[in-house]
């Protein structure tokens, strides 16, 4: 038996039981790996309480990226011992203090990384890749505006994407989450509690706009985050922390200057095995050679999964999150 968390019906954080769960042997294709660290993430709530419906439904052990040691092998599975350090970013089922999963979706772990850092990096880390180099293209010429800096996503492309060469201003919600940002990348940081963050940006681009602008907020950005586009910038709508978008008629990006809209989620990014090497591989040398810097500001027991997420939604954590089985 292992100590697993489970969703038995959808909610607020008193919906996350504590059970112990009877694990079979790995099936074909599968690993059995103990967790040594589980990362926290927005889009774990968004399951919790049911936004995001469970892909199999109610009961279900919620959380999408953690890392561990293989433990078992199931039939077929090769490039893997026991023994190797491993990480992943989804199928749902992290937080667990053991879990079958299987082997496509686990890389292994490099010199260097540390079990929480991986944990921490996977989800968030390989989101940072794919919104900097693939959802739009961000160079040295890139003026780019990120909503909630200080998140774990949010450091992560704050160092990244200064280290391209780009503009990168960010929004945040205090001064001690403005000094964090500014230590991590971010030119300019707009708290939005006491500025104008529109007009802001305006000012600080010269009146021409962002080429892109990365928005996990949602609902308390929209529709204010293509006032900061420049014509045909890109707003890239890729979470919603605070609450889901209002339908919106197309025409308002004609509107506001014949502007792009996405809705992209990691999963799409990482679909092929070649991709997630490829994106992980990316990740995991921009932390070696001290690129990004993964600082992980929360640590809780799998056991207080529940004030973890309090935490989280409250907007009391800054940086990255890992749960110790």
């Amino acid at each position: 038996m292992v100590f697993a968390v489970r969703v038995e019906k959808t909610g607020d954080p008193s919906v996350l039981t504590h059970v112990d769960v009877d694990l079979p042997d790995p099936g074909h294709g599968e690993v059995r790996i103990r967790h040594t660290a589980i990362g926290l993430n927005f889009i774990d709530t968004y399951f919790r309480s049911g936004l995001y419906p469970a892909p199999n439904g109610v009961p279900f052990v919620p959380g999408n990226e953690g890392a561990g040691i293989v433990v078992a092998l199931g039939e077929g599975v090769t490039g893997l011992a026991l023994g190797d350090r491993v990480a992943y970013a989804g199928p749902l089922g992290a937080y667990s203090e053991e879990r079958n999963i299987p082997a496509s979706v686990l890389v292994k772990i490099p010199e260097g990384v540390s079990d929480e850092q991986a944990a921490a990096l996977m989800l968030k880390g390989m989101t940072g890749r794919y919104l900097l180099r693939e959802t739009y293209n961000v160079g040295a010429d890139t003026t780019l505006l990120y909503h909630a800096a200080a998140g774990g996503v949010g450091l992560i492309v704050g160092q990244w994407a200064s280290a391209l060469g780009a503009k990168v201003i960010g929004t945040v919600s205090s001064e001690e989450k403005a000094r964090l940002a500014q230590d991590n990348g971010y030119e300019y940081v707009i708290n939005y509690k006491s500025e104008d963050w529109v007009s802001r940006v305006r000012q600080i681009t010269d009146g021409r706009g962002c080429d892109v602008v990365y928005d996990s907020v949602g609902k308390d950005t929209f529709p204010a985050s293509l006032d900061c586009l420049r014509p045909r910038g890109l707003w890239c709508s890729f979470g919603q922390s605070s609450g889901p978008l209002p339908e919106f008629n197309m025409a308002i990006l004609s509107q506001k200057g014949s502007l792009f809209a996405t809705r992209p989620t990691l999963f799409n990014y990482i679909a092929e095995r070649w991709e997630l090497e490829e994106t992980a591989g990316d990740l995991f040398a921009a932390v070696a050679d001290g690129t990004i810097n993964i600082q992980i500001n929360q640590r809780y027991s799998l056991k207080d999964i529940a004030q973890a997420h309090c935490d989280l939604e409250g907007r009391k954590t800054t940086g990255a999150t890992v749960i110790i089985p």
